[in-house]
């Protein structure tokens, strides 16, 4: 599933050929409800956590998610599309650009996008970290770990798994420790971390969250490999409900 950056990249990427254009051609085969007619405008394309709202000037809001599937793509009229034309979940064209969402198994048209119940976007400025510290702490069940509170939406928009086990080495905190053991103060210092590794890689490049070339990360994707800072053979293990990939190093880390 994408991390909250990458969804915001695709809007960067979307907003200049889209906002403010007309639609020439609108189509999404899998909607039943009625589409906007061509002349609606685009009145703005934004991210929300792992959710694009693309805004018609209807008051209508096309709203997807990409998943582990989905991905934009941004053509000139008339290009060769990168992926086949049966995969497209939505074409919306206008006079100088095609955008095309392949792939994305959730493709919804409303007027009221199922956002509202996400935690604060941690890829924007003014994300309000108190409201996320508070939202840790009202966690229902007992016990969850600190990597499922991370990846939790609800609670903080925008987490994935890279940046899950990257902000719990950044911190020095076990992945898989329970949320009742980690303080508030430890709680604000993880949300502030990762808002600052997300939206450090908002800009173009590969994604970076330690010091070294471009595309450098700490654990992640690391598994047997040292340790960056004390050479300790970085630990794997699936985790959590949907067993997602979680990595830490045992020394920088220790115990829960």
């Amino acid at each position: 599933m994408p991390e909250g950056d990458t969804i915001h990249r695709v809007a960067a990427r979307l907003r200049p050929a889209l906002v403010g254009q007309r639609l020439v051609r609108v189509d999404a085969p899998r909607l039943a409800r009625p589409l906007p007619p061509p002349g609606t405008v685009i009145d703005a394309v934004d991210a929300r956590g792992k959710h694009l709202l693309v805004r018609f000037s209807t008051g209508e809001v096309l709203e997807t998610h990409l998943r582990m599937t989905g991905s934009w793509h941004l053509y000139r009229p008339g290009a060769r599309w990168a992926r086949p034309a049966r995969l497209a979940r939505v074409v919306l064209e206008v006079t100088d650009w095609v955008a095309v969402c392949f792939s994305a198994p959730v493709v919804r048209l409303t007027t009221t996008p199922g956002t509202g119940h996400l935690g604060p976007d941690l890829c924007t400025p003014d994300a309000d970290l108190s409201e996320v510290v508070r939202r840790m702490g009202a966690v229902p069940e007992p016990g969850t770990t600190l990597a499922d509170v991370l990846l939790d939406q609800r609670i903080c928009a925008g987490v994935g798994n890279v940046y899950k086990s990257e902000v719990c080495f950044v911190c020095g905190v076990h992945p898989l420790t329970p949320i009742e053991m980690v303080d508030p103060a430890l709680r604000r210092r993880l949300a502030a971390t990762a808002q600052r590794l997300l939206r450090a890689n908002l800009g173009a490049g590969r994604r970076t969250t330690v010091p070294g070339p471009p595309g450098t990360l700490a654990v992640y994707g690391r598994a047997r490999l040292p340790c960056r800072r004390c050479g300790t053979p970085i630990v794997a293990a699936r985790t959590g409900p949907r067993a997602r990939s979680t990595y830490w190093c045992p020394t920088c880390q220790p115990g829960r």
